[in-house]
């Protein structure tokens, strides 16, 4: 190995500058506390911090960063922590997704703009993992992510609960089946320490998905937050992305085809949320590999249900860490997998999953004893999504899987709210159930609306479960037959923008198909008669999210972002 002076470090174009350019470089640093010989061929490592009080998935960032500047110090590493914006599901209106791109630019501005030579992404809350790792595969430098890890399960009236139990809950609140007092009692009994919701949600399926993708290290995807095993991979990260630096391991030589195409199928076997789909296209338009709808299909249909987990299955993700983790997962699917593919530990995945042994079949399943046989994500097309709607069968009914109904039509999401629950709206069991204007330019932002309530008449008569269809995505820990992400969206001249009350739509999942029974002719009248009304804004950064956002078909990126400038920036600040 090359002695730290002799490598060609990004950060000797400031630390290594001598005269009034280098003074002023190092001297201010020097203001911490930091010795001169830091600035002396050390590696600087970024720790990109989403920790924010706003973000209470994110809430115990500051701690845990220490473990891994312990681990970048301990490798003879230079660490440099900074903070970036922090998206906080819970709280952020109108939705976190709205402002997923605006944090991947903060991100690739503040790698490039400042002296590192790699990065550590902490992420955990379901928006920070894709805008951290967008950003920093737009400057394509050493990078590895640690994870928050999920929050311990909660325990409700001797019952264990997550976050998919929110929707239950509400269902069992709107039925006068839970008080007001209980329902409060609930939300501590749920969120009961630090980390992320508890089920295969979206940030769940974020920590898995960089996992699959071999950005982070083994293990990562599920050992939870309160767990020390958290903080031993947090000190080995920092030690590993000092070496990665040595190495030059940039993202582009982790994040390739195969990668991806490993993850679609982790993915499937872990029953992960349909959010998965739009942030993955997002990373691959950023890094340069050519990924489309239809590959999410293609290479997640021959793979089952291998984790027991909420909204999918029964369980918890820290009940997948005891049973042996992702890596007793993907060891049990080896043979779908590309497994000399190099991660970031500088194994490849055939090396971090061998002799994985599983210590809970009823958490983790062999592969020729699966949970359930359909998984994945399901692309479907028809003339009501020319370029695609999703759905992800391990969270739907089966006996709806082919499926004709009656049109009930909400406009937008306030006519939802207002109506769903009056006595006189015209639904029943077989109506399809559909929300226009969520989408990317519609809500704005997308929301995680489409797993649309149920109404409390049909509630009443017993009914789980109905077609809903829309163009805004639904929460990961959200279930039920629910085909999202239609795209073209309704605010963007797609054909759901002319469906009306009344009109009928039928699905086929088994044949990928979605039909909106209503011939050309009667389009064209409809498009005459009430022209699009594309959403407008004024100013700032929404304005130009309306101008510029993708569709979801492509994951939702700014078209002006996809790709990336690399991490050169020549001139000097002084």
């Amino acid at each position: 190995m090359k002695n730290d002076n002799d490598l060609n470090l990004r950060s000797k174009q400031w630390f290594g500058k001598t005269g009034k350019d280098g003074f002023i470089y190092r001297a201010w640093m020097k203001n911490q506390g930091i010795p001169d010989d830091y600035f002396q061929g050390k590696p600087v490592i970024g720790i990109c911090n989403t920790w924010s009080e706003l973000t209470p998935c994110n809430a115990h960032f500051r701690e845990l960063a220490e473990f891994v500047k312990k681990g970048i110090i301990e490798a003879g590493g230079f660490p440099v922590e900074f903070p970036v914006m922090s998206l906080g599901e819970t709280l952020i209106k109108p939705t976190a997704m709205l402002y997923r791109n605006l944090a991947s630019m903060d991100v690739e501005e503040s790698i490039r703009a400042n002296p590192v030579d790699g990065v550590v992404l902490m992420c955990g809350c379901d928006k920070t993992t894709p805008s951290l790792v967008m950003g920093a595969c737009s400057v394509d430098l050493p990078t590895l992510v640690i994870s928050g890890g999920p929050m311990m399960k909660g325990k409700f009236k001797g019952k264990e609960i997550g976050t998919s139990d929110v929707w239950r809950f509400a269902e069992a609140y709107k039925l006068g089946e839970l008080t007001q007092k209980e329902f409060i009692e609930a939300e501590a009994c749920m969120a009961r320490t630090p980390g992320h919701c508890a089920v295969m949600g979206t940030a769940s399926t974020m920590a898995t998905m960089v996992e699959a993708l071999g950005l982070s290290l083994p293990q990562n995807a599920a050992i939870p937050a309160a767990d020390v095993r958290r903080k031993v991979l947090a000190q080995e990260s920092g030690r590993r992305i000092v070496d990665m630096v040595r190495e030059d391991q940039k993202l582009s030589k982790v994040l390739v085809r195969e990668a991806f195409e490993n993850a679609i199928r982790v993915n499937a076997a872990t029953g992960g949320s349909t959010n998965f789909v739009i942030h993955l296209l997002a990373i691959a338009g950023r890094i340069g590999v050519d990924l489309h709808l239809d590959d999410f299909d293609k290479f997640s249909k021959s793979i089952p249900l291998l984790a027991n987990v909420q909204p999918s299955g029964e369980h918890f993700m820290e009940d997948l860490y005891y049973a042996g983790g992702l890596p007793a997962l993907m060891e049990q699917m080896k043979e779908y997998l590309h497994l000399n593919i190099k991660t970031v530990n500088g194994k490849t995945v055939a090396d971090n999953i061998a002799n994985s042994p599983i210590y809970d079949d009823k958490i983790i399943s062999t592969f020729d004893k699966a949970f359930k046989k359909d998984s994945g994500i399901a692309v479907l097309r028809g003339n009501l999504a020319p370029n695609g709607a999703v759905l992800k069968p391990s969270a739907a009914s089966k006996e709806l899987f082919k499926h004709r109904g009656k049109v009930v039509l909400f406009e937008n999401i306030e006519d939802y709210h207002a109506r769903i629950d009056t006595p006189e709206l015209d639904i029943d069991e077989n109506s399809v159930m559909v929300l226009k204007n969520v989408g990317p330019k519609g809500y704005p932002g997308m929301a995680e609306v489409g797993n649309m309530g149920i109404p409390k008449k049909l509630l009443e008569k017993g009914v789980k479960d109905m077609v809903r269809i829309s163009d805004g995505r639904m929460s990961g820990t959200g279930f039920g037959t629910v085909l999202l992400h239609v795209s073209p969206e309704a605010a963007a001249g797609g054909p759901l923008n002319w469906v009306q009350n009344g009109d009928f739509i039928s699905i086929d999942v088994e044949n990928r198909s979605i039909n909106w029974e209503v011939s050309d002719e009667e389009l064209a009248k409809r498009k005459q008669a009430h022209p699009l009304q594309a959403p407008k804004m004024d100013r700032g950064y929404v304005s130009l999210y309306i101008d510029r956002v993708q569709q979801a078909d492509v994951g939702a990126d700014m078209d002006f972002l996809v790709g990336g400038s690399g991490s050169t920036v020549t001139r000097d600040s002084h």
